[in-house]
Formats: structure tokens, sequence, C-alpha cells
């Protein structure tokens, strides 16, 4: 039977320690062990999380007297306490989903070359009744990790949220931890990490995690900043990938070039929907225009670029007025290009 190590790090929820731990204290076929660290919570935190280790011998925790951050806590339960097969970190306002554990640790079981699974993830608000999931057998899928690694390069984004991920423990210490300069895209980054070392394996068919979507998801804060905030982020996670596992990755120059234009296509379009939506004043648009052009050089080459000359050269009092029109001739010239495009396939 395998073992798996889940890291609990918890601030301030004392309060969903219960549900969350017991999410997974739960799983069957699954050698478990459990390590709540609270990082000096000001509140009953730390008396909640000590009755559920009375409770269970499965159930360890450990107290900061000081607040060292969510990146120190992580990394110390990862890399300093686990010492399991297999790993998990799960925040205390999140679950897995009845199974999880053991379909995860299945498939590392049968594939010794991948150093990570996950699969999807539910999102839920906290309410009395949990959101229906996926729990039955599990679609295997083996991405080899060069190509899962490009992927994220082409779209400049993440696809997991982490409660939903095994790691395999001595690939998570081969790579490393979380990065500290990363509070907000460290999880992208070291994920990628993961990508370039070994193959990166998904569960498809299934739930994995239930993630928990509120105010004080530790995302939300830079999120609100218009998205600039969330584009220099995940600009520092591929630039911070590139640095230190460059030499792994195949076609290095060439990800590195898709990557930037895709952020800067991201950046210069929410410039041109602040322009679209009459909202030039409240949104950042001169900081995304300014961030497009610093991260890649062919920026103004780019369709989203053009765009935003020309919603520039109609002015922020018209464009907002003209954009059921523009959106109708867009539907049009789409629909004439299929056309053509059914023609040419059929001869007419």
């Amino acid at each position: 039977m395998s073992s798996v190590g889940v890291v609990v790090p918890c601030y301030r929820y004392g309060h969903l320690l219960r549900q969350s731990v017991g999410s997974v204290l739960d799983q069957p076929g699954v050698d478990v062990r459990v390590l709540i660290i609270d990082d000096a919570s000001p509140d009953d935190s730390a008396e909640r999380a000590r009755e559920l280790a009375a409770e269970d011998p499965r159930v360890e925790v450990r107290v900061h007297p000081e607040n060292r951050g969510h990146i120190a806590t992580y990394n110390e339960g990862l890399l300093a306490w686990c010492d399991t097969d297999y790993a998990v970190l799960l925040s205390a306002d999140d679950m897995v989903t009845p199974g999880a554990l053991t379909r995860a640790a299945s498939f590392l079981d049968a594939h010794p070359g991948a150093g990570m699974v996950y699969g999807r993830y539910v999102r839920f608000d906290g309410g009395s009744t949990l959101p229906a999931v996926r729990t039955g057998r599990p679609d295997w899928r083996l991405h080899d990790g060069q190509q899962w690694l490009r992927r994220r390069f082409e779209q400049a984004n993440g696809c997991i949220a982490s409660p939903e991920v095994m790691v395999r423990t001595a690939v998570q210490r081969e790579v490393g931890g979380y990065d500290p300069a990363l509070p907000h895209t460290g999880d992208i980054e070291m994920w990628m990490r993961f990508a370039a070392h070994a193959d990166v394996g998904h569960l498809g068919g299934v739930d994995q995690a239930y993630y928990r979507v509120h105010g004080a998801n530790m995302s939300a804060t830079y999120l609100r900043d218009a998205g600039i905030g969330d584009l220099r982020q995940r600009w520092a996670a591929y630039e911070s990938t590139l640095d230190k596992v460059g030499d792994r990755i195949e076609a290095r120059k060439e990800l590195e070039g898709i990557v930037r234009r895709q952020l800067a296509r991201d950046a210069l379009w929410r410039a041109c929907r602040a322009y679209d939506h009459g909202r030039t004043q409240a949104e950042p648009v001169a900081e995304l225009v300014a961030f497009a052009l610093s991260t890649c050089d062919e920026a103004t080459h780019l369709k989203e670029y053009r765009g935003l000359v020309a919603r520039r050269w109609i002015g922020t009092n018209v464009m907002p007025s003209l954009r059921p029109l523009v959106l109708s001739a867009a539907w049009r010239r789409f629909r004439r290009e299929l056309w053509w495009r059914r023609w040419a396939r059929t001869g007419g």
C-alpha cells in the first residue's frame, strides 16, 4: 500500500479543518499521514488542529510561534516533513473528493516515470451542500513532460489549482519547493519544473478536489488589479522557469518567444476591452500596453495592437456605442470565411 503525506497549511481556517482533514482520513486503499501547520493564526485554529490530532494518530500538528507566510509553510511540509511515497498540498479551506488519493496513487504506482498527476477540481462556495462530483474509474493519460511544458508556454497560464495534484516525493525533492519570489504563481512555476524533470499524468473523467471560492482566497487581491498583477506574476513564473531549468527545456528559445507573444496579446486584449466597455479611466490601460511592449519586441505587429490603435482613433466616447456593430461585423467575417473554407474543401 502506497503512503501519502498530506500537508495542510492553516491560517485562520480552524473552523474548516475538520471538514478538510476529514476528507483525507476517509480515503481508502492508501496509507495516509496528515500534517497540519498552523502559521501563527490569531484565532483558535491551533486548538482545533490539536483536537483532530488527539482523535487520530495519523494527524500531526505544528504551530508557528510567528507567522512565516504561506510559501515557507508549504515548503516546510513538502520538503522537511514529508517522507512518504507521494505528497499532496491541501489548503485548510479545500477538500479532496472521495477516492481521490487512491486514484492518484494508483496512477503513480503504475507510471514510475511520472513526477505528478492531477485531475479536475470542482469550485464551491462553502455552502451546506457540496456539489456533485464524478468518482468513478478515471481515464489515465500520461503526457510527455516536454510536450506538457510546451502547452503551458503556448497558453501562458496554468491549468491547475493545487488541491487536485499528487506529486512523487522523490521528484519533489529533486526539483525543490515553492519559490518565495513568486507568492502568487509559485505553483505554476513549480509544476513546470516538474515537467522538465519527469512526465505528467492526468486523470480524466473524475473530479479530484473541491476548491473553495471566497473573497479571502490569496489569489483574489492581485487578480482584482484589472489583470496587470496577474500578467506580471505569470511572466515572472515563466522567466523563473527558464532561468532554473532552461537547460532541460527543448526548443527553449522558441518557447520563450511564444510565451512572450501570448502574454503581450493578453495584455493588449485587456486594454482593448477597456475601450469597448468605456472603462479606460478605471483600467490601467497604459500599464497594460507598457507591459506588452516591454515583454514582446513584436508587440506592435500583433493584431491586438492594431485593434487598440483603431480604438484609440475612434475614441473613448464613441467606442462603447460601436461595440455591437464591431461584434456583428466580426461575426459576418467569420461566417464568410467559414463558407469559403467549405467551398474550397468541397469544390463548390
